[in-house]
């Protein structure tokens, strides 16, 4: 008879052997790609064998689609905006930037490899590419949010241009990181980025009322 305390060490074993197997395919898929990754790979890279990966994900795409929502959900904790004791709107405003920017660089799984799988086209969708698109859409109803909070003057139509332009600008920084390593201080950037931002959308608010 399974007692109590047993089962609840096949329950820690589990989840160590889930975050195992998502930390080996982070690292073959930063190397290989969707394509490159393999159930066999991730296999050796984590040490367990395929029966264990397929106990917990389907296929391949089930585990790409796994690694994507792990890293969103640490990246999604960041997008929040602090309190009024961090200062201005402008303040806050840059250092939820910086933030977002830190968990990027700490998890830049779910933008890595979700911006290479939005590229391509398949003539099957595979379930990571739309994973992808879903918690995009949750992430630009988050900064449609914060951008709605920080600018009450701008209407709709302008949160949602603003907003378009915040998650461009964003992506284009990520990608400049990618090919340039640490050369490129993301944190600077990104808090740069939403100064730049802010102002813009100042100016939207001011020619709106003219």
């Amino acid at each position: 008879m399974t007692g109590p305390r047993t089962s609840g060490k096949k329950r820690a074993n589990g989840v160590e052997s889930r975050q195992r197997i998502l930390d080996a395919a982070v690292a073959i898929a930063g190397e290989r790609g969707y394509d490159g990754t393999s159930i066999a790979a991730v296999s050796a890279r984590c040490g367990l064998p395929a029966s264990s990966i397929y106990w917990h994900f389907r296929d391949k795409d089930d585990l790409i689609a796994a690694v994507i929502e792990r890293s969103f959900e640490t990246w999604l904790a960041a997008v929040e905006l602090p309190g009024e004791e961090a200062g201005t709107p402008l303040d806050r405003a840059v250092i939820m930037a910086a933030n977002v920017a830190k968990s990027l660089v700490n998890e830049p799984d779910f933008l890595r490899l979700g911006l290479m799988l939005a590229l391509e086209r398949r003539p099957e969708e595979p379930r990571s590419r739309t994973v992808f698109f879903q918690v995009r859409h949750i992430a630009r109803q988050r900064i449609e949010e914060v951008v709605r909070f920080v600018l009450p003057q701008l209407d709709d139509a302008a949160v949602r241009f603003l907003t378009t332009y915040a998650i461009a600008g964003a992506d284009g920084l990520f990608v400049q990181r990618e090919f340039n390593g640490d050369s490129v201080d993301l944190v600077e950037m990104f808090q740069f980025h939403a100064r730049l931002v802010y102002e813009t959308g100042l100016r939207m608010a001011a020619e709106s009322t003219r």
